[in-house]
């Protein structure tokens, strides 16, 4: 079995490929589309987690829902002073992890993040390419936990 979610790989694939140049521009396309990310008027989640950490420049909020099928689904409302590259893995996130079940992506190795934005970025900025990810898994930790104390 695939470590990765299929429309996560195909992102992967997408990027590992390309020179850095264009790697470079692709990231910042994804993260200009942070937006349509963000959760909408209406909508209820089964987690909310909205906080600040040391880590990030401003204040993240993740949004959790499971739908019937137990696929999880993410918004994310990023602060305004939150630099491009969390802003761009934001994006990549919310779209090629959409679907997947909590326990998978609880078991997402964080490997494939140098194959997105080159270890050069990586390197410049380990805290910001995995901050969200991080965030994400600990929303799903939470709603297993709760899930299971249901029980």
């Amino acid at each position: 079995m695939n470590a990765f979610p299929e429309k996560l790989e195909e992102i992967i694939e997408l990027f590992e490929h390309l020179p850095e140049t264009e790697r470079r521009e692709m990231l910042i396309s994804f993260s200009e589309n942070t937006r349509q990310h963000e959760p909408r008027e209406g909508e209820t989640f089964d987690l909310e987690d909205v906080r600040k950490d040391d880590e990030c420049t401003d204040e993240v909020g993740v949004f959790l829902n499971i739908d019937d099928q137990g696929g999880a689904h993410f918004r994310v409302k990023l602060g305004p002073k939150v630099q491009t590259l969390t802003r761009a893995m934001t994006a990549i996130l919310c779209q090629g992890l959409d679907g997947s079940s909590p326990q998978a992506l609880q078991e997402v190795p964080q490997d494939f993040v140098p194959r997105i934005v080159g270890s050069e970025l990586v390197r410049l900025r380990s805290q910001t390419v995995y901050y969200v990810l991080t965030r994400m898994k600990s929303a799903c930790a939470v709603y297993l936990k709760r899930e299971r104390a249901a029980i």
